[in-house]
């Protein structure tokens, strides 16, 4: 089995729209979500958690009906889908030991009870990471996640706008030629969105979230959006990953003290509005990095999450 991570890790990813919906609000209308009081733009952890998952099943690839994995080995596949059964699949853990669910309880005997729970962690990737719930019908227990995201914040507020847009093809042969069904389109010319997010290696060590499940992470959010296009999310593109390494399993300063190194300025000061990435500038005081934190350097060579993979 893969040795969990022994280093707690905090981070700041800065990602950007131009002319798109980075994360409708449907108690809105679907409107980009906002601060009512700031108007800045929002995109819920949920969001950003979504697209990752999205990255790892397509990139691992393993379907909810391929062969478990062996006893000491991690599998990739994804917990939470789109159209997922989750009993269902907390069924494959009973299944696998030959062990009979009841309804909402947990095996009677401890060690079956960590033995469901363990297969759980090892098969499912986003159950490592983000941690799950499984105590439905079929119980699996639950699993505190050791990555956790906050909601992402655009740098300035945003305009939330709406055009009209027209059909022009018929639904059926006697609707009227001429009947132009109006639809709504929803998005923001522009933002720069900073979202930051915490990796325990505590709590790794109960699910098992190891260095390369940890690659995979930094992998995911540099490159989610590249195959994960629509209509209605324009440009989105992943623009800076800035992790934050300490020496220790529990950490060496607090986050909040690491996130405040990180500093975003206008590139032209009298330019009032952004309409590009180049409008910013983003900045880290390393000099005033605590002892005991590191953090990579920024060059594309050592940049964290290699854009594009090969």
């Amino acid at each position: 089995m893969p040795e969990p991570i022994q280093n707690r890790y905090d981070f700041v990813f800065f990602c950007d729209v131009k002319n798109g919906n980075p994360n409708g609000d449907p108690d809105a209308g679907n409107l980009p979500r906002i601060d009512p009081d700031t108007s800045q733009g929002i995109i819920s952890d949920v969001c950003i958690k979504r697209k990752i998952r999205n990255y790892v099943d397509l990139i691992k690839g393993e379907a909810i009906d391929d062969p478990d994995v062996s006893e000491g080995e991690l599998g990739y596949k994804i917990y939470v889908q789109e159209s997922a059964v989750l009993n269902e699949r907390n069924r494959k853990a009973y299944v696998h030991y030959n062990l009979t669910p009841q309804a909402k309880k947990l095996p009677k005997k401890v060690e079956d009870q960590i033995k469901v729970t363990k297969f759980m962690c090892d098969n499912f990737y986003d159950i490592r990471a983000f941690g799950a719930v499984m105590t439905t019908g079929v119980n699996c227990g639950q699993v505190r996640g050791p990555v956790q995201l906050c909601f992402g914040e655009s740098i300035d507020p945003v305009v939330p706008l709406e055009m009209s847009i027209t059909r022009m093809a018929a639904t059926e042969a006697k609707e009227d030629k001429d009947n132009k069904t109006m639809g709504r389109k929803q998005y923001v010319p522009y933002g720069l969105y900073r979202i930051e997010g915490f990796v325990s290696a505590s709590l790794a060590e109960k699910s098992g979230f190891c260095q390369a499940d940890l690659d995979l992470l930094w992998e995911a959010l540099m490159n989610m959006f590249e195959n994960d296009r629509s209509a209605a999310r324009g440009l989105m593109t992943s623009r800076e990953l800035i992790v934050f390494k300490h020496e220790s399993k529990f950490g060496n300063a607090p986050a909040h003290r690491l996130f405040d190194l990180v500093h975003v300025d206008k590139a032209d000061p009298k330019n009032q509005v952004a309409r590009e990435f180049g409008d910013y500038t983003i900045t880290i005081d390393e000099g005033k990095l605590p002892q005991g934190v590191e953090t990579p350097t920024r060059s594309e060579e050592r940049r964290v999450g290699k854009e594009c993979r090969s």
